[in-house]
């Protein structure tokens, strides 16, 4: 790996209204070290990281799925990446950006490659869950997670553009923003993607709807499926490696597919496999907490389905879920959990996924 890589700056580029070329930005990243709060402290480090002179950013994953890494991601991949993010989404030049994110993790970051990169005026705002709330500017692309989203309904007139990624958009928050004029749209990536490849927009217009189950990949990314059914993903531009991922898809081209679910999730009940995020699709307009499928061992089933809830247990919540359960018409009966089980709170991950294997062992254990 080649050292003495370091990226040029957009002439256009902004940060909190500051212009900034390469040496007034060390300037800027110091003192959002020195005075600045913690995610503007962040912010920082990686500024400070990314004008350096190695060829690479060390990157945490997330660890919703397995134990937290560092992985390393080469910067002009992520000055890549932020080129097709601009053509897909046609947000070049003096693009006005809202930084809402931690700057720890990809998603963070890559807001602020794209900035430098594709010469946004970007603005930072704490990565809190509600983080539209004492904003009156419009901006014309954000990026937020599910929860950010579900909290900032009532002021999405201030975003013209909005990605969502970090976890599915859930069935009751797609029915919030259908007719919202902020053209939302859920991501799919990961952390060795350099964030996201693909995106389906959430609240498409009426013509569109046919086709909106589908994720279109971005520019420069060919996708395909190994004997799993699992999504294999060749972006020589963002990874010199093919990805084989563990996410089983219906690939409609080499450019579409919709996602089924975890092929680690897969539950084998009595011979029948079950996706338990398609059982949770169909579950979310039930349940007013979080929740998730899951399966724990059963002498003659294998694999027996099971509803885990993040609530204090309330008998009488749990019979009438279990009937409303019981009458919902998309289920098919193999999809119906046989025990429902409550937890005042789910184990997370440092950025707010819930750890669905821990959480279990938790679970089993009251």
């Amino acid at each position: 790996m080649s050292t003495f890589f370091i990226p040029e700056i957009h002439d256009a580029f902004s940060i909190n209204k500051q212009n900034a070329t390469k040496d007034s930005l060390k300037r800027i990243a110091l003192g959002f070290i020195k005075n600045g709060e913690v995610y503007e402290q962040e912010v920082g480090h990686f500024l400070l990281n990314w004008l350096d002179d190695k060829d690479y950013i060390l990157v945490k994953t997330s660890g919703s799925t397995g134990k937290p890494k560092n992985i390393k991601l080469l910067k002009q991949h992520m000055i890549n990446s932020a080129k097709a993010t601009g053509k897909f989404f046609k947000a070049e030049e003096k693009t006005t950006a809202l930084l809402c994110l931690s700057a720890n993790y990809i998603a963070g970051k890559m807001m602020l490659v794209r900035a430098m990169v594709l010469g946004w005026k970007i603005d930072l705002v704490p990565p809190k869950t509600n983080p539209l709330d004492t904003l009156y500017k419009q901006y014309d692309f954000c990026a937020m997670v599910p929860l950010q989203l579900d909290n900032s309904l009532n002021r999405l007139h201030l975003l013209k553009k909005l990605i969502v990624g970090g976890g599915p958009v859930s069935e009751n928050l797609r029915q919030l923003v259908q007719g919202v004029k902020t053209k939302i749209f859920e991501t799919y990536g990961m952390t060795e993607t350099v964030s996201h490849i693909a995106a389906r927009r959430v609240n498409p217009k009426k013509k569109d709807k046919k086709d909106a189950s589908y994720f279109k990949a971005l520019p420069n990314i060919n996708l395909g499926v190994d004997a799993r059914n699992c999504l294999v993903i060749k972006a020589p531009q963002l990874n010199h490696e093919t990805i084989i991922t563990n996410d089983v898809v219906e690939l409609k081209t080499y450019k579409k597919f919709s996602w089924k679910g975890r092929y680690d999730n897969v539950i084998n009940s009595g011979g029948i496999k079950l996706h338990p995020e398609q059982i949770e699709t169909k579950l979310q307009l039930l349940i007013g907490h979080r929740f998730f499928i899951t399966h724990v061992p059963d002498n003659s089933l294998g694999d027996k389905l099971i509803l885990v809830i993040e609530q204090d247990y309330d008998p009488i919540s749990k019979l009438a879920l279990q009937e409303a359960i019981s009458k919902l018409k998309t289920l098919t009966k193999y999809e119906v959990p046989k025990e429902i089980y409550f937890l005042p709170q789910f184990i997370e991950t440092d950025n707010g996924k819930v750890q669905r294997k821990k959480t279990l062992e938790l679970v089993l254990k009251y």
